[in-house]
């Protein structure tokens, strides 16, 4: 299976990297408000630069440079493409992905939706409407790492 990798990231602003393992890369996504697991919460994307495998595991802080600072693994899983006949890698060519999660902290359905092109190209991602949709906040219930326990305040106070 497929993992997936969502790093809470303390740079130049505090957002989140949504990554897909996806034809031996993690396709990336900046998600400046974190997951939802409410489907009326539409959450932006912003396509980045993919990673290699080995930033599936990462956390700790990041020296200068771009993308400087802290990063906890928020949650980490594995995930299926929802559909038959095409993989993850087509399916976000064409600008729509719908994939299951089965994640420490996020659970069911969740589509990757383009829509604009560019330099850095704007997603939507949302929850499904399925039997693990709920309005509760995880990124404000559960701000810890599935990794290490701690959360990025606990990691930038290091």
């Amino acid at each position: 299976m497929p993992r997936f990798v969502i790093q809470q990231h303390a740079a130049s602003t505090l957002h989140f990297d949504f990554r897909l393992e996806v034809d031996g890369v993690l396709r990336s996504w900046a998600v400046p408000r974190g997951p939802s697991t409410d489907p009326s919460e539409k959450r932006l994307a912003v396509e980045v630069e993919d990673h290699s495998l080995d930033y599936v595991d990462f956390e700790g802080t990041i020296g200068s440079g771009y993308g400087a600072g802290a990063v906890i693994v928020w949650d980490a899983g594995t995930y299926r493409v929802l559909g038959e006949g095409v993989s993850a890698g087509e399916a976000l060519d064409a600008g729509h992905l719908s994939f299951w999660l089965d994640g420490e902290k996020l659970h069911g359905g969740y589509t990757l939706h383009r829509t604009s092109d560019g330099a850095k190209p704007q997603w939507l991602l949302i929850k499904r409407r399925d039997e693990t949709a709920d309005s509760a906040d995880p990124v404000a219930e559960r701000p810890e790492s599935v990794r290490s326990g701690r959360t990025i305040e606990q990691l930038l106070d290091d």
